[in-house]
């Protein structure tokens, strides 16, 4: 057999969604567990088939042939398990499905968006919206999902099983845009988590944000005119665009104002910036595109001290009345101390205590100590880095806030 090569691989995985959509339609959300394992049998048979025999002339209605056939032995037989063995069957020349033919009552509309509505339900909870998403739409493996986040496949398999339950007899409705929102902020929250994990030896989980961006670049050509999907694109691009200056040799933090900005991936940025400019002027803004801006305005900076900070804090402000959580506060309060001296923003810190949802968060303490530091309050600031570090779940950042901690301590 043939390595499958990148090109199909792709393929597959563009296909993949769009498959399951087909079949999730035709038979209805009660069967999507059984629409999900034809599915598979049918990307494994086109992975064994396709590198030496060639891709078929349509292959969405080739994989949807398989997989139709593949769900009806499955009803069939009591014995699903047995059934995808069997798929081995298909790489040798007697498999009367080395090569059907396309279905022609496929639809030629795209239900990955549908697919994508139906993932991100407000009946799932929005851990169970992302696991689901990214399996059934991303195709990751439940143990990828489950070393992504950092809990046992077990755990992930019966969140995902628990979720399809869920599903079962809503409607594949593409027509949902009031759940749009929901995809965005679904996909907004995989690629933060793949950004910075929560808790952990590893800083990023670069395959999550790699997959975030994949689906975001799918959901905006599914929506094109949507603005806010433009934003979160560009959003998650311009900050991707970071990660090779985010950790040192020895995989320590590396903070925003000491990267090396030569490291940065300027094609990313590019790209960003011209679907955040291609995006702006068509319409009213949302918080994506605003908290693209703020990206932009980072990345256009070749030196941490060339930052344009009263730009960054006017958009914060506009960000403010969009999103009025206590992070965007948070980050605000930074702006606020670069433009009107860290008193101020340490005077935003002290309200922001009160709010129940950020009083005991690392990153408040974690600001605090910076905005400390730059005030020359170095004992107040190495004791703020040390009660972050206690706090954080997060092996690197742990190890960035103790070691602020010892040089301000060394310093006093």
């Amino acid at each position: 057999m043939s390595p499958l090569n990148h090109g199909v691989e792709d393929l597959l995985r563009e296909l993949a969604p769009q498959v399951l959509g087909v079949l999730v339609r035709r038979h209805g959300g009660s069967a999507f567990d059984a629409c999900e394992d034809a599915v598979q049998e049918a990307l494994l048979a086109a992975a064994l088939q396709w590198p030496e025999g060639g891709v078929p002339e349509n292959p969405r209605g080739w994989l949807v042939t398989v997989a139709s056939r593949r769900l009806v032995d499955q009803v069939r037989s009591e014995s699903a398990r047995r059934r995808r063995e069997e798929a081995l069957a298909l790489a040798t020349p007697q498999s009367a499905l080395l090569a059907p033919a396309a279905d022609a009552s496929v639809p030629d509309r795209d239900d990955s968006l549908a697919l994508l509505f139906l993932c991100c339900h407000p009946a799932l909870s929005v851990p169970s919206r992302i696991a689901l998403t990214l399996r059934a739409v991303g195709g990751l493996s439940t143990a990828q999902i489950a070393a992504a986040f950092l809990v046992p496949e077990a755990t992930m398999a019966q969140r995902i099983s628990r979720a399809k339950q869920t599903i079962k007899g809503l409607p594949l409705d593409a027509g949902a845009v009031d759940r749009l929102a929901e995809v965005r902020h679904v996909l907004y929250l995989v690629f933060n988590e793949g950004y910075t994990v929560t808790a952990g030896e590893e800083l990023t989980a670069p395959q999550l944000s790699a997959e975030a961006i994949r689906l975001a670049r799918m959901l905006l050509r599914l929506v094109p005119e949507d603005a806010e999907t433009a934003g979160l694109l560009a959003l998650m691009l311009l900050t991707d665009a970071r990660r090779p200056a985010r950790t040192g040799a020895y995989g320590e933090l590396v903070p925003l104002a000491e990267q090396d900005r030569g490291l940065w991936d300027r094609q990313l940025l590019a790209e960003g910036v011209e679907l955040l400019e291609r995006t702006l002027p068509g319409g009213r803004a949302g918080p994506y595109q605003v908290q693209a801006a703020i990206a932009a305005v980072h990345g256009e900076a070749e030196r941490a001290d060339a930052t344009d900070w009263p730009q960054v804090l006017a958009l914060y402000d506009v960000l403010l009345r969009f999103d009025a959580n206590p992070m965007v506060a948070l980050n605000r309060s930074v702006a606020v101390a670069m433009v009107h001296g860290s008193a101020a923003g340490l005077g935003l810190l002290a309200e922001l205590e009160g709010d129940k949802r950020l009083a005991r968060h690392h990153r408040l303490l974690a600001v605090r100590g910076h905005l400390l530091e730059l005030d020359g309050e170095l004992g107040e600031a190495a004791r703020a880095y040390r009660e972050a570090a206690a706090r954080t779940a997060s092996a690197p950042e742990r190890r960035h806030l103790a070691g602020r901690a010892r040089r301000l301590e060394g310093l006093t």
